[in-house]
């Protein structure tokens, strides 16, 4: 070949995978073996979870569910931001009660703290605020017409939260450096305004994936209140199949319902976690999509890794022209 003749792109092979394809093929006729097993060997009346899925009952079961999700976290996640200040707070009164608080929530298990806000009537009879030890009342009634069933599933899952979501809060604010708080300092910044703008700022990048993890945990947590009693989504399911006795049919059609709000709330904190990692990440986290088109289908996905190597020619700035 002469000197002046241009020179043949390199054809680069992708790396085959032949292990990778041998184990998807297994777990593809398993899967369709299970779907297959289920169609028609399974006694299941598939008409009857038909019927139901959107059935008036179960979508206002659903949104009972929602409810207590979207509720319960914001006050679990205020109550966590609290509490982790406090903890970290120099004051010894405010870090102790944070402990105490913490402690106590996150030691006992939810169903346990749920009966107790569901049965605080038996405890105490009538509620008041006013001034203590035989002082004057200034609010007061009677405990069960103060908590009803939907407020106590509110405060035990609430408050419950707000311990775990205390730890992860803790968790973010320890690992931004001490530096960025001493500079915040030099530059005159009170402790809260430190926080606000400068430590929770780099801190949700920490925080926002077991916050997301917690939110898909309490949306299937809530199934917990049937025990009070407050209609939720599992609570009416159950009350359907008490009458028909299509218990396995009306499980699934709440567990359909749950697959599909848990999905959903796995794409959001995806999108979340992608977000905040824009400046710390070289590399941004593959969605399962993404995952897929690069992994199954590789023409489809060529990224500058996979191009052909080209040599560069005599005017470009790398060969030197």
């Amino acid at each position: 070949m002469s000197v002046n003749e241009d020179p043949r792109a390199i054809e680069a092979v992708p790396l085959r995978h032949p292990w990778r394809w041998f184990i998807a093929v297994l777990i593809a006729l398993f899967v369709a073996n299970a779907i297959w097993s289920i169609s028609t060997e399974a006694q299941i009346e598939w008409s009857i979870i038909g019927k139901y899925l959107f059935s008036a009952p179960i979508i206002n079961g659903m949104q009972m569910t929602l409810l207590l999700t979207a509720i319960a976290m914001v006050m679990g996640v205020v109550i966590g931001v609290v509490l982790a200040v406090m903890w970290l707070s120099p004051n010894p009164i405010a870090s102790t009660v944070a402990w105490v608080y913490i402690w106590v929530f996150r030691g006992t298990p939810v169903l346990v703290q749920l009966l107790f806000w569901g049965f605080l009537g038996a405890i105490y009879p009538h509620l008041s605020i006013g001034i203590p030890f035989g002082g004057p009342e200034f609010f007061g009634g009677e405990a069960n017409a103060l908590i009803p069933p939907f407020v106590a599933a509110i405060f035990g899952l609430g408050f419950n939260e707000g311990a775990y979501m205390a730890e992860i809060v803790r968790g973010g604010i320890s690992s931004v450096d001490e530096g960025q708080e001493e500079a915040a300092s030099a530059l005159g910044m009170s402790r809260l305004q430190t926080i606000r703008r400068i430590v929770l700022q780099q801190a949700m990048r920490v925080i926002i994936p077991p916050t997301g993890n917690e939110t898909i945990s309490m949306l299937k947590t809530t199934s917990l209140v049937i025990v009070i009693p407050v209609s939720d989504l599992l609570y009416q399911a159950q009350l359907i199949y008490s009458r028909n006795y299509k218990t396995i049919e009306l499980l699934i059609v709440a567990s359909l319902w749950y697959l599909f709000f848990t999905s959903i709330l796995t794409i959001i904190q995806y999108y979340i976690e992608r977000h905040y990692s824009r400046g710390t990440r070289r590399d941004q986290p593959q969605s399962k999509l993404e995952f897929f088109a690069k992994n199954f289908w590789p023409h489809r996905s060529k990224t500058e890794g996979d191009l052909p190597y080209v040599p560069p020619g005599p005017g470009s700035r790398q060969g030197g022209g």
